[in-house]
């Protein structure tokens, strides 16, 4: 690497990151597990394609990780279970598929009219 430090990035980086994200681990976790920070995550994502694509799969992974353990729970499987963590957790970490709010766009072309109040007032 020229003018700079060389890289800490190993191929083998990619297996261990999905395997962190198989036991339900976050970024966190998986910077920590290989001895950098979570930016550095994102810079080899930005320049190493098949990092990239071993993020998304240890997300998905932890996604599935995560949804196992309520589903089991669900059933009295997981000793000490608290649901109101469990669906906070989920709600911030997994926000596509699991928050409440979604966003929606509308176009609209010419005039609205927007009326505050009824007839009555």
């Amino acid at each position: 690497m020229a003018g700079g430090r060389p890289t800490k990035y190993k191929p083998e980086f990619c297996e261990i990151a999905i395997e962190c994200g198989k036991q339900g681990m976050g970024k966190a976790e998986i910077a920590s597990k290989l001895g950098v920070v979570r930016e550095t995550l994102w810079d080899w994502g930005n320049k190493k394609p098949e990092f990239s694509n071993a993020l998304k799969r240890a997300y998905e992974e932890g996604l599935s990780w995560w949804e196992r353990k309520g589903r089991e729970a669900t059933f009295g499987g997981v000793e000490g279970f608290n649901s109101t963590s469990y669906i906070f957790q989920m709600k911030n970490r997994f926000k596509e598929d699991w928050r409440d709010k979604h966003d929606h766009s509308v176009e609209v072309s010419g005039e609205i009219e927007i009326v505050i109040g009824g007839e009555d007032e």
